[in-house]
């Protein structure tokens, strides 16, 4: 039985602007086969069992060459897989698709493809640069810029694409620069005409130098920049000074290691990447279920002798839940039990689950609970704290003080996460790290753990320190590392907040 290929766009570098089709694509793939320019982090949605094959190339190092990558195609689906066959920007956009699409049909393989949005027209948007304008351009050319300097006639005619009067593309062009801006100027292309080169545009690692036909080759020397770059000529490039915007943003450029669990890693990452960061996911925590939970589902099947129940983070919510639900009952067990949260991420969870915070502390951190209570009779009451193993005892031991019946279960715990201490260790020696975030304290304690402890000090030396929250930078306190950065409002959008602002006021400087 054969198989089918879909040759897919997998857009210009950001992940976001792969098309719903795609992601479809890449979900229902045996094998997916990408390239160099596609995003990794397209793979997340591959299944967990398909199979992952790289054949990217590199500036004339070929993982695989154009035949073998035809003949991979073709093996794989006539075996009969379903094959997600990733290409960056898109496949009929200079990407060769069309050469691999002849193979699949001189084999009798059945295709689909799925097109993507080409980095032509997406890094200079991403730069500012609109390709028309009704003031400036009204047709857009793409060419390629791959043509040998050495060849004795070029293919393209030059004198047209100076004549056009609108905006000329080239691709992948960097290295034939001069060549391509002394070919323009034979052909009497004006020397003051706009021009700019976009390297990994929609990229946190985006890069864009302008000049004119004059100056650009100069301006890229200065810059030191390499492929993969978007060549853009044409007057609409002067319209990048006022129009650019995403490298505007506050944390453009910024490489910022998350060390939160994977799984919960997701709305820092965004938020940190709406705002220009480039986000390194070194997950030092995992979260699981406590080693014993007999104690959890004997408060469960007992929930109706409590009067309150008390969380103090969104994993003890979830860890309390699953148990609840794992045990056959929902929230209506619960009665009329009154309950309290530590701040609103965890309140919001406990909403998900279709309960109610009765009290949510101003401050977000278990003194904060305690006198959230101050106002509430809780002597002879007896309370519910489903929490971590190892979690600070302030909260249950002044609740104690209180007249309170305190039942501190555990419900779940943090372990050692999946970040590579090799691979973390490198980023940070070789400076690839601007910033380092902590979310709690037990990412402060396995990501020392993952660390030479004597050349740990040296690795964080040229890194920013983040902390979501005073204990947390306390935790680092107790092993020998200070924040930096500190969030006012101890939640991710805090932490967020207290970034931006560290890194406008250090600019401002």
């Amino acid at each position: 039985m054969s198989g089918k290929v879909y040759l897919i766009g997998a857009g210009p570098g950001d992940p976001g602007l792969i098309t719903q089709k795609g992601i479809n694509c890449i979900a229902a793939a045996d094998v997916v086969v990408y390239d160099y320019l596609a995003s990794a982090e397209l793979l997340k949605y591959a299944r967990a069992d398909a199979e992952l094959i790289y054949v990217g190339k590199k500036g004339g190092d070929h993982t695989l060459s154009q035949d073998g990558i035809n003949a991979l195609l073709v093996k794989k689906a006539g075996a009969g897989n379903v094959v997600a066959r990733l290409k960056g920007g898109d496949p009929f956009i200079f990407g060769r698709g069309g050469e691999e699409i002849e193979e699949l049909v001189a084999a009798g393989l059945a295709f689909e493809v799925v097109p993507g949005v080409t980095s032509a027209v997406a890094a200079p948007a991403y730069a500012g640069i609109p390709l028309t304008h009704r003031q400036f351009a009204s047709c857009v050319t793409f060419i390629t810029g791959h043509e040998d300097p050495d060849k004795t006639e070029s293919m393209l005619n030059w004198q047209a694409l100076a004549d056009t009067g609108g905006t000329l593309v080239f691709f992948m062009g960097v290295k034939n620069l001069p060549n391509i801006v002394e070919k323009l100027r034979q052909s009497d292309k004006d020397p003051k005409t706009p021009a700019a080169l976009v390297r990994w545009g929609t990229t946190a690692g985006q890069q864009t130098v302008s000049g004119t036909l004059e100056t650009i080759c100069g301006n890229v020397a200065a810059a030191g920049l390499k492929a993969p770059c978007i060549i853009v000529i044409g007057e609409v490039v002067s319209l990048r000074e006022k129009m650019q915007w995403f490298e505007n943003r506050p944390l453009f450029g910024r490489r910022i290691v998350v060390t939160r669990a994977r799984k919960q890693a997701s709305d820092l990452v965004e938020r940190l990447s709406q705002m220009g960061a480039a986000c390194l996911e070194m997950p030092v925590i995992e979260i699981e279920p406590a080693k014993d939970l007999s104690a959890l589902d004997a408060a469960v099947e007992n929930i109706s002798g409590y009067d309150w129940l008390v969380f103090t983070s969104v994993n003890g919510v979830d860890a309390f839940f699953n148990r609840l639900h794992a045990l056959g009952y929902d929230t209506r067990a619960l009665g009329r039990i009154r309950t309290a949260a530590i701040g609103p991420a965890t309140a919001k969870r406990m909403n998900d689950n279709g309960l109610n915070a009765d009290i949510i502390p101003e401050s977000y951190r278990a003194e904060s609970v305690v006198s959230a209570f101050a106002g509430q009779d809780v002597s002879g009451k007896k309370i519910l704290l489903p929490r971590a193993e190892g979690a600070r005892p302030v909260l249950p031991e002044e609740l104690s003080k209180m007249g309170a019946s305190v039942d501190e279960i555990l419900s779940y715990r943090a372990v050692q996460g999946q970040a590579e201490a090799g691979e973390l260790a490198e980023a940070l020696k070789s400076g690839q790290v601007d910033m380092v975030t902590f979310t709690s304290s037990s990412t402060v304690k396995n990501f020392m753990a993952l660390l030479p402890e004597s050349g740990a000090k040296q690795l964080l030396s040229g890194a920013t320190l983040a902390a979501i929250g005073p204990i947390t930078a306390q935790t680092a306190s107790d092993m020998g590392l200070e924040m930096d950065v500190v969030a006012d409002e101890y939640t991710i959008d805090g932490l967020c907040k207290a970034i931006a602002a560290y890194y406008q006021k250090k600019t401002a400087v």
